[in-house]
């Protein structure tokens, strides 16, 4: 079969296209004939060794893919051969990643792709997707009625904080570096889009809530817990999913008298049934029609460089224009 493939870390160029055996699946385990994958920021900080991860040889990157079970291991009950599935939380803690025709994984990271979804759409939703349900759910324990304020709401992770944020019933703000870029995220539902190229984020939070948010999902490198401590409501929780080497100075005293409380987190740490009780509803909501796919960009599998490098620039360099998922094409 032909994979995108790793042998040593560094830059984009390092992923090159190969012919390599087809996996087998082991026990427990579903091959799946791969239709999607879509690129993450972590699977270019793998891939370039930003984060040290002991990799198989050769690997493959990617966290997420979608197509349709080709065989299944010993004691797999839930799938079929033929069946179409989903899958994520591949590519990272020594587990092989998605890039490739056909792919081994365990089945307690595989889920039914519904009828009225393509591969495309769920591959582009699945860690974005899952990580948006840990953050606003298991960790954030959003309510009906709560005001959540998205920095980023037009980013893959961004859009899907909107719009769970608005299936669940709260009033949704967030933010956006050009026009464009906001009107998609006011297409995906947010209630306040403030272009922060035009507008102070702050001045514009406190004027739609007064009160402040109840719920705060911090997307940049460097967060300004000053800002965001004042921007948050009495028992406010402020949710981090980003800025490794970040090292900002906290507010401490404000914080704590507000009673607000931080929550980091990161979605390949979550347990089997943390992350199927996130997909079932992400399918459930998918399949009615009020969870949408944000794809920015699409490229097929022989350019799986190119479309790491362009995630790269994006995240790394806050170049170009991507908005949304990059989907890869197998």
């Amino acid at each position: 079969m032909k994979a995108a493939c790793v042998r040593r870390t560094g830059a984009p160029d390092v992923i090159q296209i190969e012919d390599v055996p087809s996996p087998q699946a082991g026990p427990g385990q579903i091959v799946i004939d791969v239709e999607a994958a879509s690129v993450n920021p972590i699977d270019t900080y793998v891939r370039s060794g930003v984060i040290a991860a002991e990799l198989p040889d050769p690997y493959f990157p990617g966290c997420d893919a979608a197509g349709t079970v080709a065989a299944l291991g010993d004691g797999v009950k839930d799938f079929n051969v033929g069946d179409r599935v989903w899958c994520t939380n591949q590519g990272l803690v020594g587990r092989q990643g998605t890039f490739a025709q056909q792919i081994a994984v365990d089945a307690q990271w595989c889920y039914p792709t519904p009828d009225s979804v393509t591969s495309d759409e769920i591959a582009s939703v699945a860690l974005v997707g899952i990580t948006a349900h840990l953050g606003l759910f298991r960790e954030a324990h959003l309510e009906p009625g709560e005001t959540v304020l998205v920095i980023g709401g037009s980013g893959g992770v961004g859009s899907m904080v909107v719009q769970m944020a608005k299936i669940a019933g709260a009033t949704v703000i967030t933010t956006a570096g050009s026009d464009e870029k906001a009107q998609r995220a006011a297409d995906y539902g947010a209630d306040v889009v403030i272009n922060y190229q035009k507008q102070s984020i702050t001045e514009a939070v406190m004027q739609a809530a007064p009160a402040g948010v109840n719920v705060m999902w911090e997307t940049r490198r460097e967060p300004d817990f000053d800002a965001a401590v004042g921007m948050l409501a009495e028992r406010g929780r402020m949710v981090l999913m980003a800025g490794r080497d970040a090292r900002p100075e906290f507010p401490v005293g404000p914080f704590y008298v507000k009673e607000c409380s931080l929550h980091g987190f990161v979605m390949f740490k979550g347990t089997p049934l943390e992350l199927r009780k996130a997909a079932d509803q992400i399918n459930q909501w998918m399949d009615d029609g009020r969870l949408k796919a944000n794809i920015g960009a699409t490229f097929p599998l022989q350019q799986a460089a190119d479309a790491h490098r362009l995630q790269e620039e994006a995240t790394l360099h806050g170049k170009g224009n991507l908005t949304g998922k990059i989907v890869v094409k197998v």
